[in-house]
C-alpha cells in the first residue's frame, strides 16, 4: 500500500509539472528509442543475411584470385586462378563434395524475338545448382555432356521471364546472348531479392561455353564449392589453401594470391558491421542517459526544496527516513520509467515504419530489447534519484517545518 501511495504521489507530481517532467525525460526517451530501433534493425539484417547465406548452399566455400595489399602483393607475379587450378581442387581436396567454376559476366545483352534486355550471365558446371542451392523447377539443368561439348544452352532465372513477359513454355525455345544463339533448357526456381538486388535476374550457361565467349576469364575463375559437412569446412579451406600455394609456387614468406571464404566468415564480417552499429548505439545511449539522469537529479533536488515543509510534516507525524527515501526514489523511477515507456513506444513505431520500406528487411522488436529499455530507464531513475532521496531523508524535521 505504501508503494502504491508513493506511485500515486509521483504521478500527481508529474501531472502538476507536466512540461518540466516532459523535458526532463526527453533524453531517456531518445536513449530507449535508439536502443529499441537499432537493436531491432541490426537483428533484422543479421537474420536476413543468415537466411541469404543459407540460400547460397549448405557448407559453401568460395575461392577467387586476389592480389594482397602492400609491397608483398606487388612483389608477386601474375595473380590468377585458372581451369587447371579448378580441376586440381576438384580432384585433390577430399573435404569437398562438389565443386563448380563460377564465371559472372555483367551487363550482357540478351535478345528474345524483338525484345532486348541487359542481364547477368554466369558460366557454371552442373554441380553449381547444388552448391549454390539453385534448383531448376521447369525443364532440366545442365548435363555433363553440355559442359564437355561447350553447348550453347542456358537456364533462365524468373526475373528474366518477367522482363521478357514469358512463361515456362519458353523452355525449348531460343534466344540470343551477345549475338549467339542459345537453346533454353530450363527455368530456375525463384530465389527472391537481396538488399534490393534480384537473385533471379540471371542466366546460367555452361562454364566452358562462357570461357569461349569471354576468354578473359580463363585466368580469373571463381570457384564455388561445397564441403562434405559443416564440420569439414575448416579442413576444406586448409586443403584448398595448401593445394593452391603449392600450385602457385608461393614461398613460406609470401602471402596467398587468392582468397578462400566460407559462409561463416561472410556472416562474421557482417556481424562486425553490426558490432560497430551497436558500439555507436552504446555511445548515444550513454550520453543520453547521462543527460537524462542529470535532468532527473536536478528536478528531484528542486522538488525536495519545494516540498521541504511537506517532508517536515511527514517526519513530525512519524515518517521514517527510509519512508522518505523510498518516496523520492519512487518518484525518480516513475519519471524515468515514463520516459522508458515512451521510448519503447517510439522504438516500436520507428521499427514498424522501417519495415514498410520496400527495400527494407523485416524488423521485429525482440522481447529482450524491450526489457533492456525498461531496465535502462529504471536503473537511471535509481542511480540519479539516490542523491535527492538521501537529501530528503536526512532533513531535520524542525528545520524543515521552519522552511519558507
Amino acid at each position: 500500500m505504501i508503494f502504491l501511495s508513493n506511485v500515486y504521489n509521483a504521478l500527481e507530481q508529474l501531472v502538476t509539472h507536466r512540461m518540466r517532467s516532459l523535458l526532463t525525460i526527453l533524453a531517456i526517451v531518445i536513449a530507449v528509442t535508439a536502443t529499441i530501433t537499432v537493436v531491432s534493425v541490426v537483428q533484422g539484417f543479421t537474420r536476413y543475411v543468415s537466411n541469404f547465406l543459407e540460400g547460397l548452399g549448405t557448407n559453401a566455400v568460395f575461392v577467387a584470385p586476389q592480389r594482397p595489399a602492400g609491397d608483398a602483393g606487388k612483389s608477386l607475379g601474375r595473380v590468377e586462378l585458372n581451369e587447371e587450378d579448378f580441376h586440381a581442387i576438384e580432384s585433390q581436396c577430399s573435404a569437398l563434395r562438389r565443386v563448380s567454376p563460377w564465371i559472372p559476366c555483367q551487363d550482357v545483352k540478351l535478345r528474345y524475338g524483338r525484345d532486348q534486355i541487359t542481364c547477368s550471365v554466369e558460366g557454371v558446371a552442373p554441380s553449381y545448382h547444388t552448391v549454390r542451392n539453385f534448383p531448376v523447377d521447369a525443364g532440366r539443368p545442365f548435363a555433363v555432356m553440355d559442359v564437355e561439348r561447350a553447348q550453347q544452352v542456358c537456364v533462365l532465372g524468373r526475373e528474366i521471364l518477367r522482363k521478357l513477359e514469358l512463361d515456362e513454355d519458353v523452355v525449348g525455345g531460343n534466344l540470343l546472348i551477345d549475338g549467339r544463339r542459345f537453346r533454353i533448357i530450363g527455368v530456375l526456381a525463384s530465389k527472391g531479392n537481396f538488399f534490393g538486388h534480384s537473385l533471379d535476374d540471371v542466366v546460367l550457361i555452361p562454364y566452358t561455353t562462357a570461357l569461349k565467349m569471354y576468354p578473359v576469364f580463363r585466368r580469373h575463375l571463381i570457384v564455388a564449392a561445397q564441403a562434405v559437412s559443416a564440420e569439414a569446412v575448416p579442413e576444406a579451406k586448409a586443403q584448398i589453401t595448401n593445394l593452391l600455394r603449392r600450385r602457385h609456387n608461393l614461398a613460406a614468406h609470401q602471402p596467398d594470391d587468392f582468397i578462400v571464404q566460407t559462409q561463416g566468415e561472410i556472416l562474421a564480417a557482417f556481424n562486425n558491421v553490426g558490432a560497430v552499429a551497436v558500439s555507436v548505439l552504446a555511445g548515444i545511449v550513454g550520453i543520453s542517459l547521462l543527460v537524462g539522469g542529470i535532468g532527473i537529479m536536478n528536478v528531484m533536488l528542486v522538488s525536495v526544496t519545494e516540498r521541504t515543509r511537506e517532508i517536515g510534516l511527514r517526519k513530525a507525524v512519524g515518517a521514517r527516513r527510509r519512508d522518505i527515501l523510498l518516496q523520492f526514489l519512487t518518484e525518480a523511477m516513475t519519471l524515468s520509467l515514463l520516459g522508458g515507456g515512451l521510448g519503447i513506444a517510439l522504438g516500436y513505431a520507428l521499427s514498424t515504419l522501417a519495415s514498410l520500406h520496400p527495400h527494407m528487411v523485416d524488423v521485429v522488436v525482440p522481447t529482450w530489447a524491450v526489457l533492456l529499455g525498461f531496465g535502462i530507464s529504471a536503473g537511471t531513475g535509481v542511480v540519479f534519484g539516490i542523491v535527492p532521496a538521501v537529501k530528503a531523508a536526512l532533513l531535520n524535521p524542525i528545520d524543515a517545518l521552519r522552511h519558507e
